[in-house]
C-alpha cells in the first residue's frame, strides 16, 4: 500500500513509519522540516503544513491511506513545548480536521486515519473525561497542567467534526497512558470506552500503538468510527 503519514517524526509516527516499511508498504512521511530527516529505504519525505488544505490535497493522488498524527510542535523533541502550544490554541485540532476533510473532498476514495486524544472516551454512558468539571485537577495528578483541559476538549471537538463527515475516516483514541515501551505486537481493541488491564490501567506503548494503526490500515474495521486500544 501507499501510506502517507503526517507527523512522521513524532512519538508514534517514527514507529509507524518503521512498522509500515518493515511490512513492505511504501511510506510518504510528511513533517514540517523534511530536509532534516535521515533517509531510509522505502520511505520518501516531504514538508507539509496540515492547515494548507490545497497542499494536503496535492499529496493525496496515489495514496491509499493518509494518517494524521498532528500535534502542535513535536512532542518527541520537546513535550513541554507541545503542551504549551496545545493550551495556547486548543481549536487547532478541529481546524486541522476541517482542513483534512476538505482536502479529501478532492479524493474521496482515500482513507484517513487520525490519532487523537483519550479524553473523549466514555467514563460512564454518555459522559467523557472531557466533560468533567474538575478535569484540570485530574490532569495535574498525571503531571499535566490544569490548563491542558482546553486541549483535551479540543481533541473532543475535532472528533465531533469527523463524526459529521461522510469521508472514509477512522479515529484512534489511544490508551490514557501512552509512552515509550517495547513492541509486543499484542493489544486489545475497544470502541468508545477505555480498554483497561487487570490493574484498571489504560495503557499502551508508542510501538504497539503503531502496530494497531497498521493493522487497521491493512484490515479496516472502523470506517467512520472511533476505536481505542490498550493492554
Amino acid at each position: 500500500m501507499f501510506i502517507g503519514v503526517i507527523g512522521a517524526t513524532g512519538n508514534i509516527g517514527q514507529h509507524l513509519v518503521a512498522e509500515a516499511a518493515a511490512r513492505g508498504h511504501r511510506v510518504f512521511g510528511f513533517t514540517r522540516n523534511a530536509g532534516a530527516v535521515p533517509q531510509r529505504s522505502n520511505v520518501s519525505w516531504a514538508s507539509l503544513d496540515i492547515f494548507d488544505t490545497a497542499a494536503v490535497a496535492a499529496v493525496l493522488p496515489g495514496l491509499d491511506v493518509l494518517v494524521s498524527l498532528y500535534q502542535p510542535g513535536n512532542a518527541a523533541a520537546d513535550f513541554d513545548a507541545t503542551v504549551r502550544e496545545s493550551i495556547a490554541d486548543p481549536t487547532a485540532y478541529a481546524t486541522a480536521a476541517h482542513s483534512l476533510l476538505s482536502a479529501l473532498n478532492t479524493h474521496p476514495r482515500t482513507r484517513l486515519l487520525v490519532v487523537g486524544g483519550a479524553g473523549s472516551l466514555e467514563t460512564a454512558p454518555g459522559r467523557t473525561m472531557a466533560d468533567e468539571e474538575n478535569l484540570g485537577a485530574i490532569l495535574e495528578t498525571i503531571g499535566l497542567p490544569a490548563e491542558y483541559a482546553t486541549a483535551v476538549r479540543g481533541h473532543r471537538d475535532a472528533l465531533n467534526v469527523y463524526r459529521t463527515s461522510n469521508r472514509l475516516w477512522t479515529y484512534l483514541s489511544p490508551a490514557g497512558e501512552i509512552g515509550p515501551g517495547e513492541r509486543t505486537g499484542r493489544y486489545r481493541v475497544g470502541g468508545d470506552q477505555p480498554v483497561v488491564d487487570g490493574e484498571g490501567r489504560s495503557r499502551i506503548s508508542f510501538a504497539d500503538a503503531a502496530v494497531a494503526l497498521l493493522d487497521e490500515i491493512e484490515n479496516p474495521r472502523f470506517i467512520q468510527r472511533r476505536f481505542t486500544i490498550g493492554y
